[in-house]
């Protein structure tokens, strides 16, 4: 298998997410020139939040990021501050892909969006690619390497990328739990879990602040990554910035391993996973705690905290993208499961809470 058998491949536009093409090519063709008259457009998998489609023409591709159709939730989906971050981080850090346009006139498409350079590569979704051919020692060391950027991430320096007055980095743990619960309250259905033990156990056990303001992506997950196809152990680009702030890395992190499933995890967590985090060879959360205090200099005292927010956020993000489909704003019946996924990351919650899961 040659290594264009391990690219991230744009298909089939789902139902109720066209783009106005005529309107498209019309608006890109002074940023484009002549190329904008042939584009032809494709959708990228998964984009359960801001969308992503491959614009082509020729032999040349562009990304087109959007936000989704029928969210209410305005502040998560701001594709002007997206594009300033990503504009700052340019020269610091060189994962993120090159910015091309931005636009914020509703008449194009019907809202903002950017266009940006496309990144070929490999993206991990939920089952490992196995002909990688990859043995156990290298998946650690991709994985490893997974983390390693995002503790580059947390070491930009703020003054440098111009970021240093981005967000507001005082109480930012305190915010977030208040602006989880608030967001959860406003997303409920009278069929979804419920989480109020949760919510109370974060609120009475919160840390005190790490003392470290960092750029955070606030969404670092394996499919948001990019890895060469040629040199599949490293990452050459990180995606999806929608989220991405000032804040406390250690809460970062805390986002990130709400996703990482590990083998001694229970079933009913490991079938429901996203990532194939629990692949042979893969670390498990202690030893990526252990490297993620060396790279950084930051001590991870409150572990069960950063991970249950993590698995909390992530249930209320799900119960954001259920309240869409169950009030018929969106007509892809993918989002019908998160119900159930809202309920598998409160067990988890419960069994942090009870001390049963301690790393």
């Amino acid at each position: 298998m040659s290594s264009e058998d391990l690219i991230d491949r744009a298909g089939a536009i789902r139902e109720g997410e066209e783009l106005d093409m005529d309107r498209l090519r019309a608006h890109l063709e002074p940023v484009l020139g002549p190329q904008a008259q042939t584009l032809e457009v494709k959708q990228f998998p998964g984009g359960h939040s801001n969308l992503t489609y491959l614009l082509s023409s020729g032999d040349e591709s562009w990304v087109l990021r959007r936000p989704p159709f029928g969210s209410k939730v305005k502040s998560a989906h701001d594709m002007s501050r997206e594009y300033r971050i990503l504009s700052a981080l340019k020269g610091v850090f060189s994962y993120g892909p090159v910015l091309i346009h931005f636009c914020d006139d509703p008449d194009v498409i019907g809202c903002d969006f950017y266009l940006m350079n496309y990144i070929r590569g490999l993206v991990i979704r939920r089952d490992y690619p196995t002909h990688l051919g990859l043995s156990p020692s290298q998946i650690r060391q991709q994985l490893l390497n997974f983390f390693d950027v995002l503790s580059e991430l947390h070491s930009v320096d703020l003054v440098q990328a111009g970021l240093d007055n981005f967000g507001k980095p005082q109480g930012y743990v305190q915010r977030q739990v208040d602006g989880w619960c608030r967001r959860w309250a406003d997303a409920v259905t009278p069929d979804t879990v419920n989480v109020d033990a949760t919510m109370q156990w974060l609120q009475d056990n919160m840390p005190a602040e790490s003392g470290k303001a960092s750029v955070i992506h606030n969404d670092y997950k394996l499919d948001n990554v990019i890895f060469s196809a040629d040199n599949p152990l490293q990452v050459i680009g990180v995606l999806d910035w929608e989220m991405a702030t000032v804040g406390d890395p250690l809460m970062d992190l805390g986002c990130t391993l709400g996703y990482w499933v590990q083998t001694s995890d229970p079933e009913f967590f490991r079938e429901s996973r996203t990532m194939p985090s629990d692949i042979e060879g893969a670390p498990g959360r202690g030893e990526i705690i252990q490297r993620f205090q060396e790279k950084t200099g930051l001590a991870v005292d409150n572990f069960p905290f950063y991970f249950c927010f993590g698995l909390f956020r992530l249930c209320v993000i799900g119960q954001q993208i259920y309240y869409r489909y169950y009030h018929g704003h969106t007509k892809d019946e993918r989002f019908a499961g998160f119900l159930k996924k809202a309920y598998v990351l409160q067990q988890m919650c419960e069994l942090i809470i009870r001390g049963e899961i301690t790393e």
